[in-house]
């Protein structure tokens, strides 16, 4: 049984999720991988389920009835994890965007570097950004600026959705706590580790946009950040 749970939401995302789960289960290290399927129209669970043959043992899949949001499909593969034995549990995007090869960083530095909760960050060594137009670095790297201002958290990607925790973190957040569902999930998560007291370790990594299917991203998840965050301070005051 591995230690190593690497979960990945999908919607809509054949035409990154063969590559996605040859590389990761390539690597040399013991990970096994659990796909949370938001019940995507262009047939991305019909592609897992032919691939559990390949990878059987290390390759599971959770479908859900509809698209209900990135923090929900990332809480619903935590609770599934944690039903389980694993002692180290990672999120990570379907698209590239996130290398494969950085995830032994990831683990290693929750293995050896005593972290809680490692965080493959863009933003901790300079910009480490690939193929994003100026205006969205600008706007990605402002964000993270804004946050750590807002609720002081001592991280300079706060936004990054590249992570590893260890089964503690999950284990201590209470997941009904838990109020958003998109672009600020990344930072409540952040938020309530930092909080409990856990350490929070950076690891530099280059992040690479999408080259193939299309970007989430929306002005509705971007609101929900700027606003979230205020939020999440204010409501800090009221649970010590």
């Amino acid at each position: 049984m591995s230690e190593n749970l690497i979960i990945i939401p999908t919607f809509n995302e054949r035409d990154n999720i063969v590559g996605i789960i040859d590389a990761v289960l390539n690597l040399n290290n013991d990970f096994h991988l659990l796909i949370v399927d938001d019940n995507s129209p262009d047939g991305t669970s019909d592609i897992v389920r032919g691939l559990q043959n390949r990878y059987i043992g290390k390759l599971y899949l959770e479908s859900r009835t509809g698209k209900l949001g990135l923090g929900t499909a990332y809480i619903h593969g935590f609770k599934w994890a944690l039903e389980r034995d694993y002692n180290f549990i990672f999120e990570m995007d379907a698209d590239f965007s996130h290398d494969p090869n950085d995830l032994p960083k990831l683990l290693n530095s929750c293995v050896s570097n005593n972290a809680d909760l490692s965080i493959g960050s863009r933003y901790s060594s300079g910009v480490n950004v690939v193929n994003w137009p100026m205006s969205r670095v600008l706007l990605s790297y402002c964000a993270s600026k804004y946050v750590r201002f807002i609720t002081g958290i001592p991280v300079h990607d706060t936004t990054a959705g590249f992570k590893c925790y260890k089964r503690k973190v999950l284990e201590a957040i209470n997941f009904e706590e838990i109020r958003f569902t998109g672009y600020a999930f990344q930072i409540e998560m952040k938020f309530k580790a930092w909080r409990l007291k856990f350490n929070l370790v950076e690891v530099p990594v280059i992040f690479t946009d999408r080259k193939l299917g299309q970007s989430k991203m929306s002005g509705g998840i971007i609101r929900e950040a700027v606003f979230g965050v205020i939020l999440l301070k204010l409501m800090s005051f009221f649970h010590k």
